[in-house]
């Protein structure tokens, strides 16, 4: 019998498809994956060893643990052997200030077992970790280029050649997949293409028992695709094939390699509620029916899991409200969909017979917090503490908004509207972007004509592709999306109208993830005050509204 959530289907298992062969690993038809299927692996002989899980920080040799930053900023784990108690990762000093994206899972190096990270400005660092009695290490980081930077997703599927060692694969926004092969990862082979169709990502180690990595994949519309290595770079994936259906339940998908104890990987998902769920591989690719793991709905916690498929949001967690008293409240997103309790932030600065702010930037700094943008005096503030003064000149505007990396070096950048209605992107210099302040270029003209809009924001990626996209509306309520281009000199594609009737919000606001599946989402009080949710469907659309408060026309401004 086929069990069901209220009003939708649970994620199952699906019998595999042949579609007919078409150019390449995948072709895109309107925005959706047009895919070739083959029949899945078969197992391999008798007597193939398992690859050993690359998370067993535990050490038990059979259990991949669960690894992950929560919301608060700690780093825990969980063991995989069903265990509901979490451990705190002790974490070098090193760490505090730094903003970081991803986690990447890549097995053991001696006694340790080593996790890569992945840093906002491109820069792929390695953590030892390793299980000593009671506690775990995290050694300093060791510095690369940032030149990760240019890709959207970074993940290690296991061994794909054959010499015993993890490699990774990093896709870029045009959905180019890159090999880089573990102890030479400068180097890059291109081995797959069209997997922006793809808006989650995850490397399962061998899911098929040929000895070889895999990937597992997930489109927007809920589908399941299975990769099988072939340990060939000039082809090295077989077509994929379907495995499952209506996983888009499920906000964050996660390889765990085999935690169940039988050899074979398997995949973790985690509902919006918090609930992770378990899928046993079969050892042939496909994946038998899920079983609840322990915890109840307290994985929501988890805003970051190692190996987990998703474009990671970073750098916004949480909206600030001013209130008519001129104090300005902050609210941190807790990954289900809501906001947490209101928290009294510090008192705004104020320049004249009103408060200075002007809005709440995601991450200037690289310290993976958002930061406050004030203007008095005609000099810019743009930090949490409001310590540094920058340029003159800034009361020009009447617009400034900070909605992420608009340029394509992993820092965020601000727009600017002048009174005459010309937008200015200001790029933040990487090299100058720390917790004490901040430096931008000179600006750069992205065009006139911007006081057609009666609201600018954003706060991350609306369409899947990891960039930085903006909204604006007009004062007769009709909504347009400019999907951003990674490009500082043209940062936005043409204008897409996305919605009308969006002038029956007094008030809206931007957050990088409100629902804990690393798109951007919006937020909209309504003249009586209720607060709404409009959730991104990753493709530049947004789900139905979803009302999440009431009580919010107390404000006079949101950001």
């Amino acid at each position: 019998m086929t069990r069901r959530f209220p009003g939708r289907e649970t994620p199952a298992p699906a019998r595999p498809r042949r579609r007919p062969a078409r150019a390449g690993l995948l072709a895109a038809c309107t925005g959706l994956a047009v895919l070739a299927g083959l029949a899945l692996a078969q197992p391999a002989a008798a007597g193939t060893v398992p690859a050993p899980p690359r998370a067993d920080f535990y050490r038990d040799g059979s259990h991949s643990d669960l690894y992950y930053r929560s919301y608060g900023g700690s780093l825990e784990l969980r063991t995989g052997l069903g265990t509901t108690g979490h451990f705190d990762v002790a974490v070098d000093e090193a760490y505090k200030n730094i903003a970081i994206k991803d986690y990447i899972a890549v097995g053991g190096i001696e006694s340790l077992t080593e996790v890569l990270h992945l840093t906002a400005d491109g820069e792929l660092k390695p953590l030892y970790v390793f299980y000593d009695s009671s506690w775990f290490n995290v050694f300093g980081p060791r510095s690369t280029d940032r030149s990760w930077r240019k890709y959207n997703k970074v993940l290690s599927p296991g061994d794909l050649n054959d010499d015993g060692k993890a490699d990774v694969l990093a896709r870029t926004p045009d959905g180019d997949v890159y090999l880089h092969l573990a102890g030479d990862l400068a180097s890059a082979t291109r081995v797959a293409s069209g997997w922006q169709a793809y808006d989650q990502v995850v490397g399962a180690s061998d899911a098929n028992g040929d000895g070889v990595g895999d990937v597992y994949t997930r489109t927007p519309k809920g589908e399941l695709f299975f990769h099988a290595g072939t340990g060939d770079p000039a082809r090295m994936f077989a077509e994929p094939v379907r495995v499952g259906t209506g996983w888009g339940v499920y906000n964050q998908v996660a390889g765990g390699d085999d935690m169940d104890g039988d050899g074979v990987s398997d995949l973790v998902a985690r509902t919006v509620e918090g609930r992770l769920y378990l899928y046993s591989g079969d050892g042939r690719g496909g994946l038998g029916a899920r079983t609840l793991r322990p915890g109840g709905t307290s994985w929501k916690d988890a805003e970051v899991f190692a190996g987990a498929g998703g474009v990671p949001a970073f750098g916004k967690n949480g909206i600030q409200a001013l209130g008519t008293d001129g104090k300005l409240y902050e609210y941190r997103t807790l990954g289900d969909g809501t906001l947490s309790a209101r928290k009294l932030a510090r008192t705004p600065a104020r320049c004249g017979t009103g408060p200075a702010v002007r809005g709440l930037a995601v991450d200037l700094a690289l310290d993976g917090r958002p930061d406050l943008l004030t203007v008095c005096g005609g000099k810019l503030s743009a930090s949490a503490t409001d310590r540094t003064g920058i340029g003159s000149g800034w009361d020009a505007y009447d617009r400034i908004l900070g909605p992420g990396d608009l340029t394509g070096d992993g820092v965020g950048d601000l727009l600017a509207r002048d009174r005459s209605g010309t937008l200015y992107v200001y790029r933040t210099d990487p090299g100058l972007a720390t917790p004490a302040g901040t430096a931008f270029d000179a600006r750069v003209k992205v065009g006139p004509g911007w006081q057609a809009y009666d609201r600018i924001l954003g706060a991350g990626d609306y369409t899947g592709d990891g960039r930085a996209d903006i909204v604006a509306r007009t004062p007769a309520g009709e909504l347009y999306l400019y999907a951003g281009t990674g490009r500082g000199a043209a940062p936005f594609a043409g204008r897409v109208r996305i919605g009308t009737g969006w002038q029956a919000y007094g008030k809206l606001a931007a957050a990088a993830d409100l629902d804990g599946d690393g798109r951007g989402d919006l937020l909209a009080v309504d003249r009586a005050g209720v607060l709404y949710r409009y959730s991104s469907t990753g493709t530049g659309a947004f789900k139905p509204r979803v009302a999440i408060g009431a009580g919010w026309n107390v404000y006079r401004d949101l950001f």
